[in-house]
């Protein structure tokens, strides 16, 4: 499967990837369509809300070190420079909040010059800040 086939697949957005995938098991997901091996296999199912989602992450010490624990287990490796269908962290708007927009570091799978990410309404390919963290996947 290419990238693109995979980012038109009829994705839904669920919390915990179960029935469905959120920003972080939407590019595992990808991950495991590459590798034939999950790297959120462990965490599916353990978390059904933001709140649960937030703990898993504190718990690991943030988005970074749990994408970088869990590729790293699959033996692959951070790069510089990525390339389609690497995982990258990027910073995104995720919502709202009374202080305003909320953004936070996501992890993306690249896509050309831009990020594909998974959103509430299915996935968005667009320019994204990068923060300079990446995995190669294939």
């Amino acid at each position: 499967m290419t990238l693109e086939q995979y980012i038109r697949l009829p994705h839904r957005w669920r919390w915990g990837g179960m029935g469905g995938e959120d920003c972080t098991t939407f590019c595992a997901a990808w991950v495991a369509a590459v590798t034939g091996k999950d790297p959120a296999a462990e965490l599916r199912g353990t978390y059904v809300d933001a709140d649960g989602a937030g703990a898993v992450l504190r718990a690991a010490g943030g988005v970074e070190r749990l994408v970088g624990s869990r590729l790293a287990a699959l033996g692959l490796h951070r790069v510089q420079r990525p390339q389609d269908g690497d995982i990258g962290i990027v910073s995104a708007m995720t919502g709202f909040d009374a202080a305003g927009m909320v953004v936070k570091h996501i992890p993306a799978i690249r896509f050309g010059p831009l990020w594909a990410v998974m959103s509430a309404r299915g996935p968005m390919v667009k320019k994204l800040d990068w923060t300079g963290k990446a995995w190669r996947i294939a």
